[in-house]
């Protein structure tokens, strides 16, 4: 009996939980496709075989399938690429460029990868600007989270302000750290804002890079530690996933 009420308590529970909206404000002017996350963008000997030494095609391709990425055991975000870095990364894809390196499982930290220093530079092949941004209409996941990847040194609409380039200290504890607000990122020059990820959403920057760990799995990491890698949503909610339901 007590095993019958636990569950009902725990359905109870998962009915009661909001999910985003589907109709969704997460939109791109590059082509996507519905949220198909195929072995090859997961599984490490299958991401090999399809893509070998071609990590833009790879970004490309998460990019593409919507693909989510499960942060800290559960918390799921969308990878978005701004349009100017989608472009970039095709060039690369295509032959031409510096393609994005994926540093070994001995660079489990950005301070431990070659010529680390605390700025806001990245070159987009070692190290890339990018954002968290929460409370986003429709993001693939359950969460509405996202994490946005966009194209430094190219005034790329969709990319870092001066303001975040001459305030970032993503190295720092985020609670220490500036959120910005919709509203914030429009008035510093991010104009499709609320269009792309709708009004109540808010966000962070951070510098990432990516890495393998002792499982040849890629991981998209922040300055700060924060991490996520690859990964179907097993749910629709954090409930559902935390009891395997």
């Amino acid at each position: 009996m007590k095993s019958l009420i636990l569950l009902a308590s725990i359905f109870s529970v998962i009915s009661s939980f909001q999910i985003p909206s589907r109709s969704s404000n997460v939109t791109s002017k590059s082509s996507m496709k519905a949220s198909m996350m195929s072995a090859s963008l997961i599984e490490p000997a299958q991401r090999d075989a399809e893509y070998g030494s071609n990590v833009a095609q790879y970004l490309l391709d998460l990019h593409d399938n919507k693909a989510t990425f499960d942060f800290c055991g559960g918390m799921m975000f969308q990878l978005m690429i701004s349009d100017k870095l989608h472009e970039h990364l095709s060039t690369v894809a295509s032959g031409e460029g510096i393609q994005p390196k994926i540093f070994d499982a001995s660079k489990a930290r950005m301070s431990q990868i070659p010529g680390y220093s605390k700025t806001g530079e990245v070159g987009n092949a070692q190290l890339f600007h990018g954002r968290e941004i929460r409370k986003v209409t429709g993001a693939e996941g359950g969460f509405g989270f996202v994490l946005q990847l966009s194209l430094a040194n190219a005034d790329d609409p969709e990319g870092w302000s001066k303001e975040e380039i001459n305030g970032y200290d993503g190295w720092e504890h985020d609670v220490q750290r500036k959120w910005r607000a919709a509203n914030d990122y429009e008035a510093e020059g991010f104009k499709e804002f609320k269009q792309m990820f709708g009004a109540d959403a808010f966000g962070l920057n951070h510098r990432f890079y990516l890495h393998l760990d002792s499982a040849n799995r890629m991981w998209l990491s922040a300055e700060d530690g924060c991490e996520g890698t690859p990964a179907k949503a097993g749910g629709s909610n954090p409930i559902s996933r935390m009891f395997g339901l």
